[in-house]
């Protein structure tokens, strides 16, 4: 079955997504449609293209994501389509969206969509603004249902050519491993970071062992403590917070049965930068 999966900042609350929804069915009626999200926050690019990279490479070779999320408003970016090294496709606007996908998974090649509104739904309307809907939509249905070659969307250009958002690097050292927020769990206000677990690894921490979390925003502590490495949460008792694994294998701080990102005002960003190491053993009396 051909899979169409949609992402968008558009939220539920009026018609957006269902027209969408509608267009799909229209240009290819067997097609499958799903929703990857449609709560990325307004104009966040940065959370788009996160919300990719840790979604894409679950579903099978040959489905199509449609990503929409485009502050500009269709006025700058040029549409583009990407297939991922594992023949995943992505239509979207060339803003950043692909940025975590092309650095950590690799682009297998990129297209410039010379499609315009007009010629995809001239048999709808002619629409300025709703590209979303009227263009990558559309050509996303096409691909997914086999009516277009991904060949035929349009002329080839390299991943360098495409604007990249800026990512933080992860830096380990002798006794501390440095990295960034990439994302804030919305629901549950876990923080996540790119710090892979490998990095613990290499401090010599091992489940169960004491890490210091310190987290910056600007070169300010933000925040600081001492808590335990732990792949569960029922490890720790609840309020208690904690250092786990989350489901890319990158490190996450939390609370348990709390929202740390809420509770410490901890945001998403390059400028929150992320710094842990081991804590050393305390001295007790009579040990």
């Amino acid at each position: 079955m051909a899979h169409l999966v949609l992402q968008t900042d558009f939220g539920l609350m009026d018609g957006s997504v269902s027209a969408m929804y509608g267009i799909a069915y229209s240009v290819a009626p067997s097609v499958a449609v799903h929703d990857l999200t449609h709560n990325i926050p307004p104009y966040d690019i940065f959370a788009a293209s996160y919300r990719l990279y840790q979604t894409v490479r679950f579903w099978p070779a040959g489905t199509v994501f449609v990503s929409v999320v485009d502050p500009g408003v269709s006025n700058d970016s040029q549409p583009i389509a990407v297939e991922t090294m594992d023949h995943k496709f992505i239509i979207t606007p060339d803003n950043g969206t692909i940025t975590h996908l092309a650095h950590y998974q690799g682009l297998r090649t990129v297209r410039m969509i010379n499609t315009s509104p007009r010629e995809a739904l001239d048999a709808f309307n002619e629409e300025h603004t709703f590209r979303g809907r009227d263009l990558y939509t559309y050509i996303g249905a096409m691909l997914a249902s086999n009516q277009m070659a991904f060949d035929d969307v349009g002329p080839l250009t390299t991943p360098d050519e495409l604007v990249q958002l800026a990512l933080a690097p992860v830096k380990t050292e002798a006794n501390s491993v440095t990295g960034a927020v990439d994302i804030t769990d919305p629901r549950f206000g876990s923080v996540w970071t790119n710090i892979p677990v490998t990095a613990l690894d290499k401090l010599g921490l091992h489940t169960g062992d004491s890490v210091n979390v310190s987290i910056y925003f600007h070169d300010s502590l933000r925040y600081q403590n001492t808590m335990r490495f732990t792949r569960s949460f029922s490890s720790v008792v609840v309020g208690e917070p904690l250092v786990y694994v989350n489901s890319l294998l990158n490190l996450g701080i939390a609370i348990n049965q709390a929202s740390f990102a809420h509770l410490y005002h901890i945001h998403a960003g390059i400028d929150w930068v992320v710094t842990m190491t081991p804590s050393q053993p305390q001295a007790f009396p009579g040990v």
